[in-house]
């Protein structure tokens, strides 16, 4: 089968087509004829090797496609299922083997395996940033960085969802236009004005919460934005990581600060399932947008990986596999 392995760490030129055997099921396991896997910035983290992992490895973390086997000790899937599945860095690839309990069947009349490979790792994530890392109620102040992103534009649907109000912090007007469809109410372009100071603009007192998934270069803004007894939540490094944080910085406005990774959430297959469960139910009632930004081949891995990082894209990139 063709897949895409790292045998080293670094930039996009280190991400490679191969041929590989294809997988067969283990216990507890099925495998996956891919059809989508989705792109994502943990996989740029694994790449460069801010997440460790031996090498060679193969990368991806989400995939959707059909059942072609069906290893011992699984019940509920067969031969032939649509499923959509989290990886273990392993999605970019004809195909996979996964772990039943963190699969989910779909229709796929209902919803299509490209919007199901789309909507799964960055739905996931912000499904539990709005309900465990900081559960949003009705009239609270949210404020998303890069919120014209994938999972910035999930966090915005969401929290409108709760009845919160939301201000979105873009680069340009293109993606300023795509932040006030996903729902919010202020947009703040970053390029050109200082996020605290319009916040507190906006709302004086500052924000209950900030989805920070930008890192490094946002942090600071983050911070100041809060009011008193309010949650940063940083769970992302797409400018770099956080430096750290002295302790004492949180003692003037009580602040809470949390640095979520989606799987802390989902580890238990009870987790796994009710969050899976509630996503797959917004999608099938339609009441999340997903907004693929583009779709690449395998070998066009390399320039999906820059052009996410470069934050050149608005929504979704997907991995089309043959």
């Amino acid at each position: 089968m063709q897949a895409i392995q790292i045998e080293q760490e670094g930039g996009p030129e280190v991400l490679k087509l191969v041929t590989l055997p294809r997988p067969s099921a283990g216990q507890g396991e099925i495998v996956v004829k891919n059809q989508f896997s989705g792109v994502n910035f943990i996989d740029t983290y694994f790449r460069e090797g801010v997440y460790k992992a031996p090498l060679p490895h193969q990368l991806g973390a989400e995939g959707a496609g059909e059942v072609v086997e069906v290893g011992a000790g699984v019940d509920g899937f067969a031969v032939g299922d649509a499923v959509v599945y989290l990886g273990n860095q392993n999605t970019y690839a004809q195909y996979a083997a996964a772990s039943a309990a963190k699969a989910f069947k779909i229709d796929p009349t209902a919803i299509p395996l490209d919007i199901a490979a789309a909507a799964l790792l960055q739905g996931l994530t912000a499904h539990t940033l709005v309900t465990r890392s900081y559960a949003v109620k009705s009239g609270d102040w949210v404020l998303v960085q890069a919120g014209a992103g994938g999972t910035g534009r999930l966090i915005i649907q969401m929290a409108k969802a709760f009845g919160a109000n939301v201000i979105a912090t873009v680069s340009n007007k293109e993606k300023a236009e795509v932040a006030t469809k996903a729902g919010a109410d202020h947009i703040i372009l970053y390029t050109e004005e200082s996020v605290p100071e319009t916040v507190n603009k906006i709302v004086p007192e500052g924000v209950h919460v900030v989805y920070d998934g930008v890192g490094k270069a946002t942090f600071d803004g983050s911070m100041q934005s809060l009011r008193r007894l309010g949650t940063m939540v940083s769970f992302g490094n797409a400018s770099g990581t956080v430096p750290p944080v002295k302790l004492l910085d949180l003692a003037p406005k009580n602040l809470t600060i949390l640095r979520p990774q989606l799987y802390g959430y989902i580890a238990t297959d009870e987790e796994r399932q009710r969050h899976i469960g509630a996503l797959v139910e917004l999608l099938s009632d339609k009441k999340l947008d997903i907004h693929v930004f583009k779709t690449y081949s395998l070998s066009e891995v390399a320039q999906a990986h820059i052009d996410l990082q470069g934050r050149k894209t608005t929504g979704k990139l997907l991995i089309k596999i043959e």
